[in-house]
């Protein structure tokens, strides 16, 4: 992937906006959307490490779709197992994958909401 179709990934999956981004950055919503359309603009590497940083991951991983060797090595074994798994499925079933991953997210943060109105409501 490039780094357009990785960054797209990363913000689906954390559920962040561009405009969110943006703000966490001080990078401009444009110029995120042109790093995001089909022309697909490259960033600066200080732009990247902003991005990355905002993100939570590398700027090699915005840019190649894989985390650096010492990365790796901190994950335990079943997260590198379910990675492996993961990367020998087809496009279909990735997307499969990353539907169920959306829907466990959706629920946890429901989850954390009740318990947030469950202690307003003691208080």
């Amino acid at each position: 992937m490039a780094f357009r179709e990785n960054l797209k990934s990363e913000l689906s999956y954390k559920g962040i906006l561009v405009k969110e981004l943006a703000a966490m950055t001080k990078i401009s919503k444009n110029t995120l959307d042109n790093y995001l359309n089909a022309r697909g603009y490259v960033p600066s590497a200080d732009a990247a490490v902003k991005i990355a940083h905002a993100l939570g991951v590398t700027v090699e991983y915005l840019v190649t779709g894989e985390e650096i060797n010492s990365a790796k090595t901190s994950q335990g074994p079943e997260i590198k197992e379910l990675i492996q798994d993961f990367k020998r499925l087809d496009e279909e079933n990735r997307k499969l994958v990353k539907g169920i991953i959306q829907l466990l997210k959706v629920k946890e943060k429901k989850q954390e909401i009740d318990i947030s109105n469950n202690i307003g409501n003691r208080i």
